[in-house]
């Protein structure tokens, strides 16, 4: 037995930044009213019709409760370290990785106005791009983050059931801690979908190191 301590928390700093600002962010727009903050940052299909674009990404940054954002906070935490790691700590790692979060919860709204179009209602919340974060680390679950593992690999096969399901209990049921909000199930299964498929394109884009050979 050697004297080395391995420590308890050794998240990539992108994701524990990622995951405390869902959490400061939450905490500062509690200070206005909620039916405010959605209308000025939410993401609607209606307005992104109407041509107001910026939603789709300020949605990604507000959320409807505090159960509501410390769960994307956890799970950007939580999916977001290996996804950090294998793209890298240099410049073109972090670039990679912070456009790789946004563009997975922006080609969520997107879906979600897709199925969706026309409707009013605003969706906040950044759990499009954790769904995103999800479908990346799915590829990374078999190697152990060495490199990309293939589409149908069984922990992608597996992640990718299991959050079909999940949803699907929650288009019926909705979701605890909510706060009666609509959940935007599908966004999820877009955010999932963007990740899964666009973690190769993004590592080649930045020539992060991360591998993507088998």
């Amino acid at each position: 037995m050697n004297g080395r301590r391995e420590p308890i928390f050794n998240a990539p700093w992108p994701p524990v930044a990622m995951a405390g600002a869902i959490v400061g962010l939450y905490a500062w727009q509690s200070l206005a009213p909620l039916e405010l903050v959605v209308d000025r940052f939410g993401f609607s299909p209606a307005k992104f019709a109407a041509g107001d674009w910026a939603g789709a990404v300020t949605a990604l940054f507000v959320h409807g409760t505090w159960m509501h954002g410390l769960l994307n906070a956890a799970f950007a935490l939580a999916f977001g370290a290996p996804v950090a790691r294998f793209l890298g700590g240099s410049g073109r790692g972090l670039a990679a990785f912070f456009t790789f979060y946004l563009g997975c919860g922006v080609l969520a709204n997107l879906g979600h106005a897709a199925v969706h179009p026309g409707d009013p209602t605003s969706l906040v919340g950044a759990s499009g791009a954790v769904a995103g974060l999800m479908g990346a680390a799915a590829r990374l679950i078999a190697t152990r983050g060495a490199r990309l593992g293939t589409l149908t690999s069984p922990p992608v096969i597996s992640m990718t059931l299991a959050l079909l399901i999940v949803n699907l209990l929650l288009a019926v049921f909705g979701a605890p801690g909510s706060g009666g909000m609509r959940i935007a199930w599908e966004a999820h299964l877009f955010g999932f979908a963007a990740g899964l498929l666009g973690i190769g394109p993004i590592t080649r884009l930045f020539g992060a190191p991360g591998r993507l050979d088998d």
